[in-house]
């Protein structure tokens, strides 16, 4: 099982880790789901925006760049949206609503799966 660790609190954000690295994993994402179980996330990669079409929840999202750095966060994004654009980022992370805020998660930090 994969966890997900802000490395400059210590902090898990997430204990399962879900991988989207082929094109229909990425087309996907989290699309018809009903819900996104706490403690998962969803990494996808590569992809430098989303959007929240066929949901029916919100998320968080974690922008990264290929060093695992935060450069853009966006908090329990509502179903129906598109996600900001951020210049450098690689890939995303998808996190349950509000987790980003419940582990105090900010731009510039580092995060790791281990």
């Amino acid at each position: 099982m994969t966890q997900l660790v802000n490395l400059n609190n210590g902090k898990i954000l997430a204990f399962h880790v879900s991988e989207a690295n082929s094109f229909w994993q990425r087309f996907k994402g989290l699309m018809f789901t009903k819900s996104f179980p706490e403690g998962d996330a969803l990494h996808i990669k590569p992809c430098r925006s989303i959007h929240t079409f066929f949901m029916n929840y919100a998320i968080d999202v974690l922008y990264l760049d290929p060093n695992f750095q935060i450069v853009g966060i966006d908090i329990a994004i509502p179903p129906g949206k598109i996600g900001r654009h951020y210049l450098r980022t690689h890939s995303v992370m998808e996190l349950p609503a509000r987790r980003i805020l419940e582990t105090d998660t900010k731009v510039g930090q580092y995060i790791k799966k281990i």
